[in-house]
């Protein structure tokens, strides 16, 4: 387990804050609970067998008394690189994505389990957007109960959905809480 080099802490930002905007320091700064100290300390993100974890400072520490090889986790993973050197967020780092999110989509309780087999969010299955959502940025995808289900990233405009058939696009599927069940021997 070692510490993220500039280049890898870029591409994590950037994908971060393409989901959460200015709340990004809200991450960042985000207290730590977590262990027996007294002092909270502060979460750090952590990179292990390519995969980024986000973990606070006082388990780090216990970390280190583990040899690396026999480190399988630790903290939430956010995301894992590729061997081409992108980054990609998996469904463990929704938590704090929606606990942080910029923009959120709702889905109708009948496009929820569409969604959750990893299909795209059609226009026909939105049942709230927020404002001021252009194409490419990042959302959350909510059930109506404000269950966080997934995320993706936005097709079209809060404005252009407004007008668009029941067809349309809106969100492209990145991930969701399905994957925990069809994914599970990968993460």
């Amino acid at each position: 387990m070692r510490t993220l080099d500039e280049k890898e802490t870029t591409q994590v930002f950037e994908k971060l804050f393409k989901f959460t905007g200015n709340n990004l320091k809200n991450i960042i700064d985000s207290p730590s609970h977590e262990g027996p100290d007294p002092d909270p300390g502060r979460y750090c993100f952590r990179l292990c067998k390519n995969r980024v974890y986000y973990v606070g400072e006082s388990l780090v520490r216990r970390a280190t008394n583990v040899g690396r090889h026999n480190l399988t986790s630790l903290g939430t993973c956010v995301g894992k690189f590729t061997k081409g050197g992108s980054f990609h967020l998996t469904i463990q780092a929704l938590g704090i994505l929606a606990a942080n999110a910029k923009h959120k989509v709702w889905l109708k309780p009948t496009s929820e389990m569409s969604f959750l087999y990893g299909n795209h969010v059609l226009k026909g299955g939105l049942g709230r957007i927020t404002e001021n959502i252009n194409p490419g940025d990042g959302v959350v995808v909510f059930s109506m109960s404000d269950v966080p289900l997934g995320f993706g990233i936005s097709q079209r405009s809060t404005q252009d959905c407004r007008k668009l058939d029941p067809n349309g696009l809106v969100v492209l599927h990145q991930a969701d809480i399905g994957e925990y069940l069809r994914m599970e021997d990968e993460l």
